[in-house]
């Protein structure tokens, strides 16, 4: 699977949106982008995966995951309004991080 950021027009649109939300976020930008993230989340396994809909335990209906960033000892996950437009992102501490996939 190629890297890509949903909605993006283009690899040059997706690429200038992967960065912004970076920036809001105060995430590095990586030549390793995360496409899936696996970890644990009050007891129990939660996926998050670039294109889809965010677990619903998030509170977030029908938010779709735009990005993931590895900043160190969390994993930021970013849907258009945990993230990228307003709020904080998801947070997954590195510890209770079961698996990571990239483009």
């Amino acid at each position: 699977m190629s890297f890509f950021v949903p909605s993006a027009e283009s690899q040059d649109q997706a690429e200038s949106i992967y960065s912004a939300i970076a920036k809001h976020v105060d995430a590095p930008v990586s030549d390793a982008r995360i496409s899936t993230l696996q970890w644990e989340h009050e007891g129990r396994e939660v996926t998050a995966r670039v294109g889809e809909k965010l677990p619903t335990c998030f509170g977030c209906d029908d938010e779709v995951v735009l990005a993931i960033f590895d900043c160190g000892d969390i994993f930021k996950v970013c849907t258009p309004n945990r993230g990228a437009v307003c709020f904080d992102p998801v947070v997954a501490s590195r510890p209770f991080v079961s698996k990571v996939d990239f483009f």
